[in-house]
């Protein structure tokens, strides 16, 4: 008789979490290249060197942090935290998968507001255009894998002309909710195989963490006049609750709730997320950067902090909370029919965003342009590390403004 796919578990206590700690801080120093290459190396170390679970499991792992909202690398990496120490062992993970970035992010945003006035900087332009590159790089990845037939691709453009047209964060709100409707409606049903996931989460601590999670979206909303930092926080809980997709989707939600406001402006926007792309672990610490060069008041460094507390903490509500339920609901073929609507429209969203705010604010010249394809060349056809192709713009970015 075959035993259930199953987490090996771990050591609880100080010596868990220094473990977990050790190894994810590890994995935030080297993780370049997404969430995909991210899940990868994750296989590498946890299922063939540290042998923490087997194959089937970690693929069920996958497909569930798949499924909800938030980065899905990180979630994975929480919930592997989880089964080896406990709850301290998943904050352990994301500790050591995001510091190393964070800490990047917050650098480079203490150096852009030291700088001050960067309009007219030829760097900051150049990674105004490689992020072009990186979020049409995105789109295409998404499209072949996630659009399939005519009713998906129709989900996708009709998000995307919804969202030009009426560029809200109640727009997206909207094209996702109603992708999930359309998709559950007229999609082909297809049921998740795989072996059942096993974590010792009781189904109560499960409720009370989704309780928790939807709590926190209907209340943060209300305090948010109250305080900066309220207001803040709310901002990215909201963004990091409705980002199905993970890694480049946080664009356009978080353009939606920090440039419309004047807490951020577009260029320093685009130059931000073009900079988050040339360093290691989750793409999502470039709330680090908009929390620390937001004009609210708040330090810098207070910034970043509650930016990134809003948008992970989403994330580990929902994956330690529907863990227990999970193996019911992934044998549900209208689940993931209407999963399947959900990410047809994020790539809708995405294509929107590739527009406005990346191409409308980077692309200005013939000779944009056409850094913008060669960058885009060197990615997909050179293969490139992003982290190379960042600097590689920034610096034709400057010596061209110094040519000019």
């Amino acid at each position: 008789m075959n035993e259930p796919n199953t987490l090996v578990r771990g050591r609880s206590g100080a010596g868990g979490f220094l473990e977990v700690l050790a190894a994810f801080f590890r994995l935030g120093l080297t993780s370049f290249g997404g969430p995909v290459a991210h899940l990868g190396y994750f296989r590498e170390e946890f299922v063939v060197r540290r042998r923490w679970l087997d194959d089937a499991a970690y693929a069920d792992l996958v497909a569930l942090c798949q499924f909800l909202p938030g980065p899905a690398s990180s979630q994975v990496g929480m919930a592997l935290g989880l089964a080896r120490a406990g709850l301290p062992g998943a904050l352990a993970a994301w500790l050591g998968f995001t510091l190393p970035s964070a800490a990047l992010m917050l650098l480079f945003a203490l150096g852009v507001n030291a700088v001050g006035n960067l309009e007219e900087s030829g760097w900051l332009h150049g990674l105004k255009v490689v992020a072009v590159a990186v979020v049409a790089q995105a789109v295409a990845g998404m499209w072949q894998g996630l659009i399939s037939g005519r009713a998906r691709a129709a989900l996708a453009l009709g998000s995307a002309a919804a969202v030009l047209l009426v560029p809200t964060g109640v727009m997206q709100i909207a094209a996702l909710l109603l992708g999930g409707l359309i998709g559950w409606w007229l999609l082909p049903a297809a049921a998740v195989r795989g072996g059942a996931l096993e974590l010792r989460v009781s189904r109560r601590w499960g409720g009370a963490l989704l309780t928790v999670f939807a709590l926190l979206l209907l209340i943060l909303p209300l305090l948010a006049p109250s305080s900066p930092v309220a207001a803040l926080l709310d901002a990215f809980y909201r963004t990091g609750s409705l980002v199905f997709g993970g890694g480049h989707v946080v664009l356009p939600l978080l353009e939606a709730e920090m440039v419309p406001r004047g807490w951020v402006g577009p260029e320093r926007f685009v130059a931000g997320y073009g900079a988050a792309q040339a360093v290691p672990g989750p793409l999502f610490t470039f709330a680090a950067y908009l929390g620390a060069v937001a004009q609210t008041g708040l330090s810098p460094l207070l910034g970043a902090a509650v930016a990134l507390t809003g948008i992970f903490l989403p994330a580990f509500l929902l994956v330690v909370g529907a863990l227990p339920f999970w193996n019911a609901l992934r044998t549900r073929p209208a689940v993931q029919a209407a999963l399947g609507g959900v990410n047809a429209a994020v790539v809708g969203i995405l294509l929107a965003a590739l527009y406005d705010p990346v191409f409308t604010s980077a692309i200005t010249t013939a000779a944009d342009l056409a850094l913008a394809l060669l960058l885009y060349a060197a990615l997909v056809y050179g293969r490139v590390p992003p982290w190379a192709v960042v600097l590689l713009a920034a610096v034709v970015g400057w010596a061209w403004k110094l040519w000019v």
